[in-house]
């Protein structure tokens, strides 16, 4: 049904945004990774407990505008059945997914997969979205579209057992009509983390899943499909990220074993006057416990060293990957942590006054900064990176990634002063409008390439075993807590710009978490909630 898409590639992103609708399929600068053998990683199909699972990324476009385009799999494999449709907006070039379903024939528990006894038909004109009517005791995890008003087939789509689905929610807004009383999201399931069983199909909703899809439930291992320590290597080396600097940055990052061996010291509440040098390695750092006030970190005494600590040690800074499986399995999140010694102070814009030092409002000592990367475990190849940035931060379809080096490797950009990370330079401001935090980006000689020293220091996976730093369960604060007089600091701030403008600045001030009005020193990458979380 529909016309098949051309086969021109691209992976140039001024392309995307001139191909409306999608005329356009991304591709990698380079071919995938050769991966080292063993286990389920990337063999193409994923066993959910008597339900096989086999992902699709070939497509025929059933409907298109200027938003989105709508496709339907294609090429699907002999004895297995389509679970929904896929739908993408238009600003970017096709890079896609659904899954596609058979039961195993040796199951012993009944029938899993069922086609539905009738549609639905949800809007009345085109794109035309049907709605399966699943048998008692069955779920559908996703929609029909047509070009004509005509109902579709009932063998068309597959229907699952209800105890082999869970309960889905509505992601980012793909699409909404003229009118704009109709939209189409994408689906992704509600629970998720690394211990989560629900895995995503790759299909989309409308209004909000208003009309109560489902996604899939793994009912075996979320471990099986999980790379080996191998294979956690020759991915990450594939697609590692170079994070380069702005040209004015003075706090880089450095190896947590560069900071310790430098200086940086422990202290502990009640004997503040006699802290502790701490080891190389951590090993003299408390274990597990809570970050209860009691132990905080700090950097050296003497104020020439500690200036010169401040600055970190780029060619010692280390990538530290968090390996995890994500979607009940089917995927693999590979987190990069970096350590920064210190973060630099916020800088704000107030109208037509481009920089307003914020003096010494949002720095604090140890910083720690990751992104994501999020692989297919059915074949190892990345499908989007997450780029945190501050308290939130947002996922980027690899089809948006700015590529270097000749190869698959992506660039993210760290933010002047704050090192959050964005995936183009340029000025992002907190706040919005004319006023706000800025959040400085630019490529400069500062450049970090995380292949060159990498260290796993937390995985998943059948039969892997990782020696987990002791640094790492450390779970007190990397940095001291020291308040700053707010009133004082807003005084300050007030003498630096006109009187028109002072209202603008105050709203800014006001927007500041209360923590920023002094250090507050972070906790280590264990403590965050997406260390077990989602992204999001």
């Amino acid at each position: 049904m529909g016309n098949c898409l051309p086969t021109t590639t691209s992976s140039s992103n001024k392309a995307a945004a001139a191909a409306l609708p999608i005329d356009t399929l991304f591709k990698f600068p380079s071919p995938p990774p050769a991966l080292p053998p063993g286990g389920g990683f990337s063999t193409g199909e994923i066993d959910l407990g008597g339900l096989q699972l086999r992902q699709v990324t070939s497509f025929h476009k059933i409907w298109s505008d200027l938003g989105a385009t709508f496709l339907e799999p294609s090429n699907i494999p002999d004895g297995f059945s389509m679970l929904g449709c896929y739908a993408q907006p238009n600003n970017q070039p096709l890079f896609g997914w659904v899954l596609v379903a058979k039961t195993d024939a040796t199951d012993q528990t009944g029938q899993i997969l069922n086609q539905p006894t009738d549609y639905t038909l949800i809007n009345s004109e085109a794109p035309y979205f049907w709605l399966p009517t699943p048998p008692d005791g069955f779920r559908a995890v996703g929609l029909v579209v047509t070009a004509s008003p005509e109902k579709p087939p009932l063998d068309k789509i597959g229907c699952f057992r209800s105890d082999f689905t869970d309960e889905a929610e509505s992601e980012s807004l793909i699409w909404g009509n003229a009118n704009g009383d109709f939209n189409v999201y994408g689906l992704r399931p509600k629970t998720r983390g690394s211990k989560a069983k629900s895995v995503s199909v790759g299909t989309f909703t409308v209004q909000g899943n208003a009309v109560g899809l489902s996604c899939l439930l793994n009912n075996t291992s979320i471990l099986s499909a999980m790379p080996n320590l191998a294979q956690i290597e020759a991915v990450f080396r594939s697609y590692a990220p170079f994070i380069y600097f702005h040209p004015d940055e003075i706090y880089l990052p450095s190896s947590v074993n560069w900071y310790f061996s430098n200086g940086a010291l422990l202290y502990k509440r009640g004997e503040e006057l006699n802290p502790v040098q701490i080891e190389p390695d951590g090993s003299n750092l408390p274990q597990g416990g809570s970050n209860d006030g009691s132990y905080w970190l700090d950097l050296p005494v003497e104020p020439l060293r500690a200036s010169e600590v401040k600055k970190g040690d780029l060619e010692s800074a280390e990538a530290y990957l968090h390996v995890k499986p994500v979607l009940g399995g089917s995927g693999t999140d590979i987190q990069v942590w970096i350590f920064y010694p210190f973060n630099g102070p916020a800088t704000a814009k107030v109208g037509v006054i481009d920089r307003i030092p914020l003096g010494k409002i949002g720095a604090h000592v140890g910083d720690w900064e990751h992104v994501t990367l999020r692989i297919s475990n059915f074949d190892g190849i990345l499908r989007r990176v997450y780029f945190a940035e501050h308290s939130g931060g947002r996922w980027v379809d690899a089809s948006q990634l700015e590529f270097s080096g000749g190869g698959n490797r992506f660039v993210g950009y760290s933010s002047l002063n704050g090192h959050a990370t964005y995936a183009a330079a340029g000025v992002v401001m907190q706040g919005g409008g004319s006023a706000g935090i800025r959040n400085d980006t630019a490529r400069s000689a500062m450049v970090m390439d995380t292949a060159a020293r990498v260290a796993v220091v937390a995985a998943a996976g059948e039969g892997v075993v990782v020696e987990e730093p002791p640094w790492l369960n450390y779970y007190r604060k990397w940095g001291p807590t020291r308040n700053h007089d707010r009133v004082e600091e807003v005084k300050r701030l007030e003498r630096l710009v006109p009187a028109s403008l002072k209202g603008q600045l105050d709203k800014v001030v006001k927007a500041l978490p209360a923590e920023l009005f002094g250090e507050d020193g972070p906790t280590g990458p264990k403590m965050k909630n997406y260390w077990d979380g989602d992204e999001r």
